[in-house]
């Protein structure tokens, strides 16, 4: 599998990424759905990853920075033919890895607290993530969580 720095312009990201605000807005209420669309993803603040098994794209995500110190996790996601194969482990540990490389302090996310999520909270705090309170404009929500890493 390679990960590569995506230029959001195939279409297998942008099947991908609709699937994913799909599922968010299926589980979520409209104003607790935080996923980037593409438009949303082509910032010059946020850097995009995929994950590739050959032709086939089995994951991405992308870091967001807040300062020169603190950036946010955005769109990860795993494919549904690559659950539980290790595809977002792959892709959280190059993120952060990328962070860290920029001189990022601070790591931060957004997540969905119902049941839905609990695989990528569990993800999140298996690679050392810490619940915290909400960051940059996000605001307490009964429908999101908040977790953090210091680099």
């Amino acid at each position: 599998m390679k990960i590569i720095l995506d230029d959001l312009k195939g279409p297998e990201i942008a099947a991908l990424l609709t699937e994913h605000l799909e599922d968010m807005r299926a589980t979520s209420p409209p104003e607790s759905v935080h996923a980037l669309d593409l438009d949303g993803l082509r910032q010059p603040n946020i850097r995009f990853w995929t994950l590739w098994d050959g032709r086939n794209l089995a994951g991405c995500g992308a870091l967001k920075w807040l300062d020169a110190e603190h950036a946010e996790i955005k769109s990860m996601r795993t494919a549904a033919t690559y659950k539980q194969q290790g595809v977002a482990s792959q892709i959280l540990q190059h993120l952060i890895n990328d962070a860290k490389a920029a001189g990022v302090q601070r790591l931060s996310l957004e997540t969905g607290s119902m049941a839905f999520f609990l695989p990528a909270r569990s993800l999140y705090a298996k690679f050392g993530f810490e619940l915290c309170g909400p960051f940059a404009d996000y605001t307490l929500d009964p429908n999101s969580l908040f977790m953090t890493k210091k680099l």
